[in-house]
């Protein structure tokens, strides 16, 4: 990880790489908003934290620059936790292992963190710098945003006096985020009969793995297999056979799509054959069905430990099917932004244990009553089987402001920086600004930030070159800034 310190600009990757040595999964921020706090005292910054948890930093104007408009940084200290099966890693405990490999650094078997690390460290980078002229500004590090934006939920109208909100969590090069998605959980609860086993059953541990995942807000139209929709295809068709279900643990975040999936199952001692004929028929089905997306999905079925007891058959066949029509992925894309989706669901996590059925579903919109439409079908489908559903968390999507003066000093910025102008787009993901927005609507907001390829798994990565043309435009955008 020294190798990161040698990289440019060097004060976003010395901060980065002291980041990475500060575990900060969402829900446990606590080291790095201390880290980050005392940075901010350190350089006698007037630094509080609001009664929900974010942190606020205050830097007076540059002479000469004292009356321009506010500007307020704004990044999420949390970051998702999600690593190969085979990464022992303790996200609560452990760095990040971070490494340069040719024009990206990227982590060893976990995610880096630079979804948001890098907005939080180009914050720190201007609070500490001596040299870069800039009108009053404030930085808001806000906690949570990955696992419900307890965070922006929490922001109290009044604490910030800025009039330009930058969020500094865009993952695209080139590109000014002028809008996003909304979102809401769908978490479904549900109980089971277990049945004792009759002998003649053998278990077996099922094993699916090797897919990208990604974002389930901007990586859901590129159609990656679900692990969760794969598996439950596999154990519907091993179900004919009298395969019966003991234990099922697929996905582990809701906002990330589901890379792996494990089934624990029973097999009749004379249908064991036809088993794992099924298994190899799928895997071969699924292969041919992804090949495009999926070049390293890998499905295995090997003996495991005896069970005692398994799911009902008439429990496990209901579960099987209302899982295998719960929508997943694409539901409608938008009419008003090309080639962007509107609504959208990620089936994110099963799992079946004791009894106890817990599924977690994230829909996202651009339209806040497409989002209630799509949450409310997929809670009804649930309820006809008798679980218990809760809609929680639901956050507004950001409309565009068409008028936004900061908008049009950014793309004149950019197109005399790189000689271009950049795109205007709107995202399929929940960035923080729609909230933010609802308790500042005098805001004028904009997204932005360097390429960050395969957010939220742990391929994820960030490109060297465009986090230096980040630093570069951000510096810039700063003393274009017009006067109040």
């Amino acid at each position: 990880m020294n190798q990161l310190v040698e990289l440019s600009p060097q004060p976003i990757w010395r901060h980065f790489q002291a980041l990475c040595k500060i575990p900060r999964p969402s829900k446990h921020e606590d080291a790095v908003r201390t880290y980050v706090k005392e940075f901010g005292e350190s350089l006698g910054l007037d630094t509080i934290v609001d009664e929900v948890g974010n942190l606020i930093i205050r830097k007076p104007a540059t002479p000469g620059m004292e009356n321009r408009r506010g500007v307020v940084f704004q990044s999420h200290l949390d970051m998702v936790p999600q690593k190969n099966a085979d990464t022992d890693h303790d996200f609560t405990r452990d760095p990040i292992k971070a490494y340069v490999d040719g024009e990206w650094v990227t982590a060893e078997g976990t995610t880096l963190g630079a979804d948001n690390g890098i907005g939080v460290v180009a914050a720190m980078a201007v609070l500490e710098s001596t040299d870069i002229p800039h009108g009053p500004l404030e930085a808001l590090f806000t906690i949570d945003e990955e696992s419900g934006m307890t965070g922006a939920h929490g922001l109290k109208p009044g604490i910030l006096q800025g009039e330009i909100m930058l969020n500094m969590d865009s993952e695209d090069e080139g590109e000014l985020y002028v809008g996003c998605a909304g979102g809401v959980d769908v978490s479904v609860s549900h109980r089971y009969q277990e049945e004792s086993l009759a002998e003649g059953y053998k278990s077996f541990h099922l094993s699916l793995k090797g897919l990208k995942g990604g974002h389930s807000g901007v990586d859901i139209k590129l159609q990656r297999g679900n692990a969760n929709k794969l598996m439950v295809r596999l154990l519907k068709a091993l179900s004919a056979k009298d395969v019966r279900l003991v234990e099922y643990s697929g996905g582990t975040l809701r906002n990330a799509i589901p890379r792996e999936a494990f089934a624990q199952i029973v097999v009749p001692s004379d249908n064991q054959d036809e088993a794992a004929r099924i298994v190899d028929e799928h895997l071969e089905m699924f292969r041919v069905e992804l090949a495009e997306v999926e070049p390293n999905l890998n499905l295995v079925m090997m003996e495991s430990e005896p069970a005692q007891k398994a799911m009902s058959k008439a429990h496990q066949s209901q579960l099987l099917d209302t899982l295998h029509v719960s929508p997943n992925g694409v539901h409608r894309m938008s009419l008003s932004v090309e080639g962007v989706v509107e609504t959208s669901n990620n089936l994110a996590v099963i799992k079946v244990k004791d009894g106890e059925i817990a599924v977690e579903n994230m829909v996202r919109s651009l339209i806040d009553s497409a989002r209630e439409d799509h949450a409310e079908s997929i809670a009804s489908l649930y309820r006809l089987i008798g679980a218990e559903v809760k809609k929680q968390g639901a956050y507004p999507g950001w409309k565009p402001n068409t008028e936004s003066t900061i908008l049009k000093t950014m793309v004149d910025i950019h197109e005399q920086l790189f000689g271009y102008k950049p795109e205007i787009k709107v995202i399929h993901a929940g960035l923080e600004c729609g909230l933010l927005g609802s308790a500042y609507p005098n805001w004028d907001m904009i997204s932005f930030g360097p390429t960050i390829q395969f957010p939220h798994s742990p391929d994820e990565k960030v490109h060297i070159p465009a986090v230096e043309n980040f630093w570069n435009y951000l510096v810039k955008t700063l003393e274009a800034i017009p006067e109040a």
